[in-house]
């Protein structure tokens, strides 16, 4: 088709308004040109900068992107996997929670592209992409200890339901101090639904012989201790040292600035992305159940 031709098309195109049949060509094709994402908890900085990567990958080959909030609930993540199955997308993108153990089995033996983020299932087979927790919690805790530290405690989120960045990390802290030669101490070690963080960094801090730096398990823990800093005013690095995973927007511009530990969560989303394009191109070529982790990066600033 010479180029005079295939402008003439298009100038026609464009004046009659056609839009391709999508539903057409998915079924000619049998793919739809979607895919999945249900990500636990949306508001993590980390979700939403493995969203953005996923989509970008997704943008270049041209597959849309349908994403779902799950809020840590197993109910509401199983409605939404049957939704996006019914759907028909070409691959799933998941964060999942624990308690869909026998769904996420039904869906490898359909045949289904299947990638976790963030977390594992034992005893489902899929390629899973996340940090190496526990050398995040050993990087955050040497820090510490060079700065000086020997009491340190640790904050983060429930673990309830076995999240397993939340159980690695704090495995991971509690390996790291005994490393240093420094017992964990149990009051030293909290992980609590976010709305008791306050109450128990309270209690931790108000103890006869508190912390002098506090690891932060993640953002939303750190948005808590940072409002309780403020409301009790307590001098940052003097009073208390601080350290978190997650690099938030704003640790570079807060007062003091905050040394953090920061997640590849743009290689993570990336490297997920591309795996499940992989899969549904040719599931044979693909070896299922990898765990593939990624190194932490530490952030010196001033709150340390």
């Amino acid at each position: 088709m010479g180029i005079d031709t295939r402008e003439k098309i298009e100038e026609v195109i464009e004046k009659l308004g056609y839009q391709t049949n999508l539903v057409a060509r998915s079924l000619k094709q049998k793919r739809t040109s979607t895919i999945g994402v249900i990500v636990a908890n949306i508001l993590h900085t980390f979700s939403t900068q493995v969203i953005r990567a996923i989509e970008d990958v997704c943008n270049e080959q041209n597959i849309n992107v349908i994403v779902c909030n799950a809020d840590d609930d197993p109910v509401k993540e199983k409605k939404y996997i049957n939704m996006l199955r019914a759907k028909q997308v070409d691959g799933l993108i998941t964060f999942p929670t624990d308690k869909n153990e026998k769904l996420y089995k039904q869906i490898l033996k359909e045949g289904l592209p299947l990638v976790f983020v963030d977390r594992l299932i034992k005893d489902v087979l899929v390629n899973s992409f996340l940090l190496d927790n526990e050398n995040a919690s050993y990087i955050a805790v040497n820090h510490l200890v060079e700065k000086g530290h020997q009491k340190i405690g640790m904050i983060t989120t429930s673990l309830l339901r076995s999240v397993t960045p939340r159980v690695e990390r704090i495995e991971g802290f509690k390996t790291a101090m005994k490393r240093h030669g420094i017992t964990p101490q149990d009051n030293y070690i909290k992980g609590v639904e976010v709305t008791h963080i306050q109450f128990e960094l309270s209690k931790m801090l108000s103890s006869e012989d508190p912390p002098t730096a506090l690891f932060a398990g993640n953002d939303l823990t750190l948005m808590e201790v940072l409002s309780y800093i403020k409301k009790k005013n307590i001098k940052i690095p003097d009073e208390l040292s601080l350290i978190n995973i997650d690099d938030v927007s704003f640790s570079h511009i807060y007062d003091p600035t905050l040394t953090t530990i920061a997640q590849p969560a743009s290689e993570i989303g990336q490297e997920a992305a591309n795996m499940l394009i992989k899969e549904i191109k040719d599931s044979s070529s693909v070896e299922k159940g990898n765990i593939y982790r990624f190194k932490a990066n530490l952030i010196k600033r001033s709150s340390t």
